[in-house]
């Protein structure tokens, strides 16, 4: 994983006496809160419900031991004693106070971490493959260049002021991880000829208005990719609307002007920019790509794994996936045990997870944009040791991409911006389907929940989708069906009315009941909507 140089320490170091600074101001009462705002937003920091909340930023998912004992530390000295692990391969914690705020700013700099650019109209924490560096599918590991595009985003000052929030995503592997066409950039990185690129897509997103993005060039050269996208951000920056928060993403110009003309219009930009000199040089990239080098695996072990404990069967089974070297495996920590909130994580789990990493794992744990935790490179012969590790502090359950694996987002219980209550939702749905058995006959099945329109739980991409909306004062859940975040992307459907807390856990057991009644064979979810359409789902539904 990159490593931080003298330049990189100086800038977040010289980041955190700022907002020292400012913090200091605004509690003199030298600063208004409208004054303090973009300040305190621009260091990951929001006034929530209840207290504050601050945003942590993981480039790409990935963290060591060392860091993830931080994120530990933090929660149990200014936070309740845990951390909320998010979409966006971030951790937030929810009870801050506004004077501590530096100092935990001024300890995450220890440990190379910082919260810049995790909110404010800018590009957000580059986003990649949980399983970079490990999967066995992938054509290069895209935190290579999910990196670079971290130091050429951070501070960019064309780019610190966009029209709104930007997101970029890089995968490397046909399958999509990451959710890579529903952001604003969204790169695949492929080879043509023998020679690495990338295949671009622009103007994705969720939220009020949610789209797919579409593809603006098919095949980018990896010497051209940071140019590329300096293009698209500039052609956004110049036209996207400032006058209209609900209109400004880059998702509505594209759609506005076309994606033809908006390609037309980045191309010509590109010729510009590639005069610049903004791709990095070979020593540059070299010196970036050797932080990603393999870790030094060992060669000759079995490729065995003894599964006599049935309950591990399960998990290896269900929470595991391959890996690219032999006798090696990618294992998966669910942060969703039945009824607990989805994406937490308590101070002491968080520190297993660190031992974990360091003792099985080459010391490199990855959050998952399913608000999951990954040990990338476990040793087959170690994965028992593993499990019973994660058992003993509830962190051993065998649901990944089963019906209780499930992302939520905070919600009404701490989001100043949501209209209905997320957590309980999504633990009353847990308890419902808490039969193991019952979870894996219904096989994968992405479920996911938002509190309001802005779809942070990303309920637009679930294979079924709840939103809660005010009803005359009333919480109110939306159902969708027929969502995906995966390379077979689409936008789930509404199914019709509402329903209040307890009625949309009984509309997802008629939903799959009516599923289990269809299905042919050992076809998913998603497949038999598909293929059967909405109306038998509105049928069983609403009668």
């Amino acid at each position: 994983m990159y490593k931080y140089d003298n330049y990189d320490q100086a800038l977040v170091d010289a980041r955190v006496a700022d907002f020292r600074d400012q913090v200091a101001r605004r509690i003199a009462g030298d600063m208004t809160e409208d004054q303090f705002k973009p300040l305190r937003l621009m260091n990951g920091l929001y006034l929530q419900l209840h207290a504050y909340m601050l945003r942590v930023a993981v480039p790409y998912g990935t963290l060591d031991g060392r860091q993830m004992r931080m994120l530990a530390k933090i929660a149990r000295k200014y936070d309740r004693g845990y951390g909320h692990f998010t979409t966006r391969q971030n951790i937030q914690y929810n009870w801050i106070k506004l004077d501590e705020a530096p100092d935990i700013l001024a300890d995450l700099a220890t440990v190379e971490m910082h919260a810049i650019q995790t909110s404010g109209n800018c590009i957000r924490n580059i986003s990649s493959d949980q399983y970079a560096g490990a999967a066995a599918d992938e054509v290069a590991d895209p935190r290579i260049w999910a990196e670079v595009l971290r130091q050429w985003s951070t501070f960019h000052p064309e780019f610190s002021y966009l029209p709104r929030k930007f997101k970029i995503a890089v995968v490397a592997s046909a399958e999509d991880r990451a959710a890579m066409r529903l952001h604003d950039i969204g790169i695949e990185l492929t080879t043509r000829d023998g020679v690495l690129g990338g295949r671009i897509y622009v103007g994705g997103g969720m939220g009020r208005t949610p789209m797919v993005a579409p593809e603006i060039r098919d095949f980018v050269a990896a010497n051209d990719l940071l140019s590329y996208v300096e293009a698209c951000l500039r052609v956004y920056n110049r036209y996207g609307r400032r006058d209209n928060i609900y209109k400004a993403r880059i998702k509505i110009l594209i759609h506005e002007l076309g994606a033809d003309e908006y390609r037309r219009q980045v191309e010509e930009e590109f010729l510009h920019v590639k005069t610049l000199g903004l791709d990095p040089p070979k020593t540059e990239f070299d010196r970036v790509s050797a932080f990603f080098a393999p870790p030094a695996f060992e060669s000759g072990l079995s490729d065995e794994i003894e599964q006599s404990d049935p309950a591990f069967k399960i998990w290896v089974s269900q929470n595991t996936a391959k890996h690219k070297a032999a006798g090696y495996v990618i294992a998966n920590i669910s942060l969703k045990p039945i009824g607990g909130i989805p994406g937490d994580a308590s101070a002491d789990q968080i520190d297993v997870m660190a031992d974990l990493a360091e003792r099985y794992s080459f010391d490199e744990l990855r959050v998952t944009h399913a608000q999951n935790i990954v040990l990338p490179h476990v040793a087959k012969r170690d994965l028992y040791a593993v499990w019973q590790a994660l058992v003993a502090v509830d962190l051993g359950t065998a649901n990944l991409d089963l019906v209780s694996d499930i992302i939520a987002c905070p919600g009404l219980d701490y989001c100043s911006l949501a209209n209905a209550r997320s957590i309980p939702v999504a633990q009353k749905i847990q308890k419902r389907f808490a039969d193991m058995d019952r979870q894996r006959d219904l096989g994968e099945l992405k479920l996911k929940i938002s509190g309001c329109i802005n779809a942070c739980g990303h309920h637009h991409a679930g294979h079924i989708g709840i939103l809660g909306v005010d009803r005359k004062g009333v919480e109110n859940y939306q159902l969708s069906l027929g969502g995906s975040g995966a390379e077979d992307v689409s936008l789930g459907k509404i199914t019709g009315p509402g329903f209040s807390e307890d009625g949309i856990v009984d509309a997802i057991e008629r939903v799959t009941d009516k599923y289990v009644e269809v299905r042919e064979g050992n076809e998913r979810f998603l497949d038999t909507y598909r293929r059967v359409g909405m109306e038998p789902f509105k049928e069983a539904i609403y009668g």
